[in-house]
């Protein structure tokens, strides 16, 4: 209902715009607005921090989906980006990104780039995203719009997520947006002590999302959502 609600309206901006001729910036800009006080204000659920929320508002998810998907870029789910990919719904990026608890100093490391948009959210809150996307050319189209929209704190690698960035390690945060029957041995090795990780872990029939914190040897826990993320491939699938 809330997908074909937020189409709707967008449409209907879009035909009332021929009297005024507001930009389509403009519109998409209001379809934002209301992604934001529609969506990730669910009672119970409601996102909190004040710095995520303003980047939600602020990021064009429209720019990071296909243009066949674009009247549905603020819709309350996910869409298909290509390659049996999709991009996560907008409430989701929120959740993790929240839980997350992103700092302006953090150095945080992707697993999943995907479309591009996590990265893009997750630039406006810290220092500098390290993000990987196993999919050659949804890696190659990911940096390729995140450096045409100025997001020049993120740092794009085509390669397989499994194995982490050693080369930038260690990590104030990871956040995982495909599900590996376990957690990666190397994610937790690249890890900086005090880090937190958000990450989908199991089947696909019995995903749940952790939040991990690591205190010296010490790794602490904490199932926080059931979800459906696509399946972690690479080195995870063959363990």
């Amino acid at each position: 209902m809330r997908t074909r609600f937020i189409a709707l309206s967008l449409l209907v901006l879009v035909a009332a715009s021929c009297s005024r001729q507001p930009s389509i910036e403009t519109l998409y800009a209001a379809a934002r607005e209301q992604m934001v006080e529609q969506q990730l204000s669910v009672p119970g659920w409601a996102i909190k921090n004040p710095r995520v929320l303003k980047s939600m508002a602020t990021v064009p998810r429209h720019e990071f989906v296909p243009e066949s998907q674009r009247i549905y870029s603020y819709a309350d789910g996910p869409l298909p980006i290509g390659y049996g990919q999709t991009i996560s719904k907008p409430y989701l990026v929120a959740f993790m990104t929240e839980q997350l608890d992103p700092k302006p100093t953090d150095r945080v490391l992707e697993i999943g780039t995907g479309s591009g948009y996590q990265a893009a959210v997750l630039s406006m809150l810290v220092a500098d995203v390290y993000t990987i996307e196993i999919v050659e050319p949804l890696a190659k189209r990911a940096a390729a719009d995140l450096q045409r929209l100025g997001y020049n704190n993120v740092h794009c690698l085509a390669g397989d997520g499994y194995k982490g960035w050693p080369e930038h390690a260690p990590f104030d945060a990871i956040i995982v947006t495909c599900a590996p029957d376990q957690i990666p041995q190397p994610l937790i090795d690249q890890l900086k002590d005090g880090g937190r990780m958000i990450i989908p872990v199991g089947p696909g029939d019995d995903q749940h999302l952790y939040l991990l914190r690591k205190n010296g040897q010490k790794i602490e826990t904490q199932a926080v959502l059931p979800v459906l993320f696509v399946p972690m491939t690479g080195k995870a699938s063959s363990n």
